[in-house]
């Protein structure tokens, strides 16, 4: 099966049968969370890169994502160069870590920053066992590579724009926490949600014994729908720190291929950060 998905084709999925066969056409990045996880198992040739080094303070925001020159240089040091890349992560190993967005939110990563074409290993490390996929505790050689990071403004929005456009009638506010945070006293200083904000848990899109693995489309399609998020609206993806929406603006943006897809990468730890800025508790948005 050949890479799919839709939009622009700067992200698409890949089975691990497809990697099996163009392993030599491809880089191949392993970003799971714990690196003796990455030590005791990975597969051939790739290279291990933490979720970790994306995020750092600024301002009020605990979690914002890094200048463009910083990320230019881990790129470099790490040998990514804008060709086909491989991404995947496991769940569990060594010491139980890993909840599959490790995975999403390098792919994010890499996009937000310039790379053309990122692909995901659908299901991770986990489906490439179960496809019989070669694993190894060989450290492939790095060679620093020439990659120039060009940040896509257009994928992301920030809190100014994002305070004003919310409550469009155009606009749909998609919160991927699970329902109880969204509903209820999270870990942040206020309990809830933001105002308007529809509840789509990221994991209700992934398969319940792998969040690696994406449930079928026409399972998919059923619950985006089922919350009014259609391909005609814009689609603004939020969660807590703008790492859950990782997964769901990659799958609206790439996978679905709507056409207006952005994410709040501040979500909703910044927006209550701000003193008077409501919440709202409960299963409705309002």
């Amino acid at each position: 099966m050949e890479p799919y998905g839709k939009g622009d084709g700067r992200v698409r999925w890949v089975t691990p049968e497809w990697l099996m066969e163009n392993m030599e056409d491809v880089a191949i990045i392993d970003c799971q969370p714990n690196i003796h996880d990455y030590i005791l198992e990975h597969i051939p040739g790739a290279v291990y890169l933490n979720e970790g080094l994306f995020r750092e303070p600024r301002g009020k925001a605990p979690a914002m994502y890094i200048p463009e020159g910083a990320v230019e240089l881990i790129f470099q040091q790490a040998g990514i160069e804008n060709r086909p890349t491989v991404v995947y992560t496991g769940t569990g190993g060594v010491k139980g870590w890993g909840d599959g967005l490790e995975q999403t939110m390098v792919a994010y990563s890499l996009a937000r920053f310039g790379h053309e074409n990122i692909l995901v290993l659908n299901g991770g490390l986990a489906e490439w066992k179960r496809a019989g996929g070669e694993l190894t505790k060989v450290f492939p050689e790095v060679e620093e590579s020439g990659f120039s990071a060009v940040t896509k403004e257009d994928f992301y929005i920030e809190y100014p724009e994002f305070k004003r456009i919310k409550d469009d009638e155009d606009v749909l506010l998609l919160d991927a926490r699970p329902a109880e945070v969204y509903e209820g006293q999270g870990p942040w200083i206020k309990p809830g949600h933001i105002p308007g904000a529809v509840n789509l848990p990221w994991a209700d899109l992934m398969d319940p014994e792998n969040r690696t693995l994406l449930k079928p489309e026409d399972e998919i399609l059923e619950l985006v729908n089922s919350v009014g998020a259609t391909p005609d609206r814009k689609i603004i993806c939020s969660c807590g720190t703008g790492r859950e929406a990782t997964n769901e603006f990659l799958l609206f943006k790439w996978y679905l291929g709507y056409p207006d897809v952005r994410i709040y990468e501040g979500s909703f730890t910044e927006w209550t950060q701000v003193e008077d800025n409501p919440t709202v508790t409960g299963p409705d948005p309002r």
